[in-house]
């Protein structure tokens, strides 16, 4: 029997009687247009080979209970839901390597380091005292809370320019009562 002259709907039946050579011509027919349609999603060409084999041995292994109207349709629509479910494990396992290096990073957080920070954090805060209270508002907004200028200037209705002067201006006084402590750490990390 030619199988080559065969219509996918006789292929099919076949298939579902456990034909290999119909299997076979199947995949003959179909491999690299599924290949093709799976490259242009997918960057990896081991992944979109593993994806197009996948469907085969899929096809294969539910040969006895599959219900194909129409094959192309079906292999189509199979690549398409393989190469979706690719790009969300895909996606997962990146989120989770970011989660771990971030982990990680946070493991060689020493308590020295620690203590280094709150020990600063606390220069900082002495010394804040000492700025006038519209200036050590505006550097805490900014600093300490993350907020934009343009969020600071919204809020304590004032000019953008007033914000971005406070801060320069604490930026500049704290400079100038932490630059002991800031070279002996800059010291130290040259050496370490």
């Amino acid at each position: 029997m030619n199988y080559k002259s065969l219509p996918d709907e006789l292929l099919v039946i076949y298939l579902r009687n456990g034909d290999q050579m119909a299997f076979r011509e199947i995949y003959q027919r179909y491999w690299k247009k599924l290949y093709n349609v799976a490259r242009r999603k997918v960057q990896d060409l081991e992944a979109v080979e593993e994806l197009v084999q996948d469907i085969f041995l899929r096809l294969w292994e539910r040969r006895g209970s599959l219900r194909i109207d129409r094959l192309d349709a079906y292999l189509f629509t199979a690549i398409r839901y393989a190469i979706i479910n690719h790009i969300k494990a895909t996606l997962v396992q990146e989120k989770y390597a970011g989660y771990a290096f971030a982990s990680y990073n946070e493991a060689l957080f020493t308590t020295d380091d620690q203590m280094d920070l709150d020990e600063l954090m606390n220069a900082v805060e002495q010394h804040l005292t000492d700025l006038p209270e519209k200036t050590r508002q505006i550097f805490r907004l900014s600093r300490l809370e993350c907020q934009t200028v343009k969020e600071i200037s919204s809020q304590l209705k004032v000019p953008e320019r007033t914000v971005e002067y406070h801060i320069s201006k604490a930026i500049k006084t704290l400079r100038h009562y932490l630059r002991d402590y800031l070279l002996i750490g800059l010291f130290m990390n040259l050496f370490l």
